[in-house]
């Protein structure tokens, strides 16, 4: 079961991360949550809203490699996947690409070709790249924060629901408050530097072996019968909804179920409550569904549907 100290660890880091990037609670904890469950994660906000900083800050904060793949329309499998070249000792070798480092960061995901994210599908689901027949696997840290603009951006476009379904996480970031923002201006008098790793203050709390060891603890949380019929009952529940022309998949379930023994995890408890999932449900779910076309010109959320789910399911009794 999950220890004190792997409770304390994880809030070491989560507090770490918050001291640099200021004003995004839910999503800092979300990102925290998808590490401890070995998941990826979507972070979709206009630009300048700290994407970048929150994950370099958290590689930092776990000492593992980052790196940032700025995603264009132009850009091939290889330029992310690494290629073969001819060495001087006259045979192919294959130089790693991007992708082999631990935290990736994908900027601006949907304005890639199709290809492209297909090579980055496949990285995120096997954890292994394809080169020239031959398969290289990735680290076991490997976790890829996809970055991208809302669609109504030029340039843009939908990501295919197949890759959708393979982020664990859909996490949404707005313009902060505006004490947030003041307090933002008043970092960069001090001398903070977004560009500038080095003026981020931060000192790693653990390294990618203490990340696994918190993963581990995070497996031994305890999740009673009546909460996995509740998982399900949620995720089936998507799939009956009028105002839904898409409902979640198992996946979504299965993601429900290791980012709420995270956050169990997270808050010092050896079990998962009811609240764990609730609070859950729409960054699991928001982009595994698809609302109906004529609630989405009324101006209805993905997250008032699930919401409305949420409150229409029975809770488990304690």
């Amino acid at each position: 079961m999950g220890s004190v100290g792997e409770t304390e660890e994880a809030q070491t880091i989560l507090s770490t991360v918050r001291n640099v990037v200021l004003g995004q609670p839910a999503a800092t904890r979300d990102c925290l949550l998808a590490l401890l469950s070995r998941g990826h994660v979507l972070i979709e906000g206009v630009p300048g809203t700290a994407k970048t900083l929150l994950v370099r800050t958290l590689a930092q904060a776990l000492d593992v490699t980052f790196a940032r793949i700025q995603f264009t329309p132009d850009l091939m499998p290889s330029d992310i996947t690494g290629t073969s070249v001819f060495s001087s000792g006259q045979e192919f070798v294959f130089r790693p690409g991007p992708l082999f480092h631990d935290c990736v960061l994908a900027d601006e995901i949907n304005r890639a070709p199709a290809k492209t994210q297909a090579a980055l599908l496949e990285a995120m689901q096997e954890r292994t790249v394809t080169v020239d027949g031959e398969s290289h696997n990735l680290s076991d840290t490997f976790t890829v924060f996809a970055t991208q603009n809302p669609v109504e951006f030029e340039g843009t476009y939908p990501l295919p629901e197949a890759e959708l379904d393979r982020f664990m996480l859909k996490i949404a970031l707005d313009y902060p408050s505006s004490e947030t923002e003041q307090r933002i201006l008043t970092k960069y008098t001090e001398g903070f530097e977004a560009d500038l790793p080095d003026t981020y203050g931060v000192h790693s709390v653990i390294d990618a072996g203490g990340l696994e060891r918190l993963r581990e603890a995070t497996r031994a949380i305890h999740v009673e019968p009546r909460i996995i019929t509740y998982i399900t009952a949620i995720v089936r529940a998507t799939r009956r909804t009028a105002s839904l022309t898409l409902g979640a998949s198992p996946r979504g379930g299965i993601a429900l179920l290791k980012t709420a023994r995270a956050l169990a995890l997270l808050e010092g408890r050896e079990f998962v409550i009811p609240d764990d999932v609730k609070m859950l449900t729409p960054g699991v779910l928001r982009h595994r569904i698809t609302m109906a076309s004529e609630l989405e010109l009324e101006g209805v959320t993905a997250d008032q549907v699930l919401e409305s789910i949420v409150e229409q399911v029975e809770v488990p009794a304690t």
